[in-house]
């Protein structure tokens, strides 16, 4: 229920600041003219259509100075189909499931933005059910079905000078070629809802041994709300190559309440610390291009007793796009 609640909250405030901006401007070819400019890609040179095979995952870590137990997700290789221009990317995957005895069941939503010349903004939805546990105390990696998370966040970004370049150009196979090398920083906020729990305890009977009583959760819920700092970068190299690299670490002030079997308590330290990074390489021909973009975060707080929780989100994806009207230059 509070997830549910959380993401209600969100869509309200969104549904409300965007009706505010709206009943502002009530002239319609305003209003045209803002999607026009943030989605519509006069350009027939720059669609595309892709082919792509991609890798997402959520997984989260429960450890103390000695053990440390994994929850990693099934099933995280998905392929798919989407289309491209130089302002939007739309792609639709399907998920490949090889075990049909160990499925996790997901829904995992992420995306990146830029808006105007100095916003720079990343977003993630998920939800699984169903992990495999794994641990460094010997015990056999088991599948637990009733195991499930809940992650929603985003992340904002002002940089001090503009945007020159995107990843939506990147995966779209467009590029400005007016400099060669693209750098820029910032300040911004990001704000955090996690979500875990299990039927019974997340740990098995035998876990449960290497672990003091206040790491047996039933139940954990946090929400918080921090500032971030980081770089975003492009290189236009020769062959037509272009690389990239972000960083962009954080800290949070978190609101943490943990369930377990007999007692509920809320850790005093409210710390969370943060690190997203982006790799991408991409190559960039007259009719195609291809490009590999890795995006990573990990994330870690305390859960007092010498206890510490830590997740990470991953996501890789290849792809391959054909120009659809891209015209072949004369030599």
């Amino acid at each position: 229920m509070r997830f549910i609640f959380f993401l209600f909250t969100i869509l309200f405030f969104g549904s409300f600041s965007m009706q505010s901006q709206i009943l502002k401007d009530v002239d319609s070819t305003k209003v045209y003219k803002v999607v026009d400019s943030l989605f519509i890609d006069r350009d027939l040179e720059n669609y595309s259509v892709r082919l792509f095979s991609n890798y997402k995952v959520k997984r989260f870590t429960l450890r103390d100075d000695d053990s440390k137990t994994r929850f990693i997700p099934s099933n995280p290789f998905g392929i798919g189909v989407g289309f491209a221009s130089r302002k939007i990317v739309v792609d639709i995957a399907f998920n490949l499931k090889n075990n049909k005895d160990r499925i996790t069941n997901k829904f995992d939503m992420q995306g990146t933005t830029i808006i105007g010349n100095n916003h720079f903004v990343n977003f993630y939805v998920q939800t699984y059910k169903g992990y495999n546990v794994k641990n460094n105390y010997n015990e056999p990696t088991i599948f637990r079905g009733d195991i499930k998370s809940a992650t929603v966040g985003f992340n904002y970004l002002f940089t001090l000078s503009e945007i020159e370049f995107s990843y939506a150009m990147l995966k779209a196979g467009v590029s400005k070629r007016n400099k060669n090398v693209h750098i820029t920083g910032g300040l911004g906020t990001f704000a955090v809802f996690d979500y875990f729990s299990g039927d019974e305890t997340i740990l098995s009977d035998e876990g449960a041994l290497f672990y003091n009583e206040q790491a047996n959760i039933k139940r954990y819920s946090s929400h918080g709300i921090g500032v971030l700092a980081g770089f975003i970068s492009a290189f236009m190299l020769p062959k037509n190559l272009i690389a990239s690299f972000n960083v962009m670490p954080g800290i949070a002030v978190m609101n943490k309440r943990v369930t377990i079997p007999d007692d509920t308590y809320r850790p005093s330290n409210p710390m969370l610390y943060k690190i997203d990074y982006t790799a991408a390489l991409a190559y960039n021909a007259e009719r195609y291009y291809v490009s590999l973009i890795y995006n990573g975060s990990a994330y870690s707080t305390s859960l007092d007793f010498d206890n510490k929780q830590l997740f990470s989100l991953s996501k890789a994806k290849l792809a391959f796009g054909y120009k659809i009207w891209a015209k072949k230059k004369n030599k």
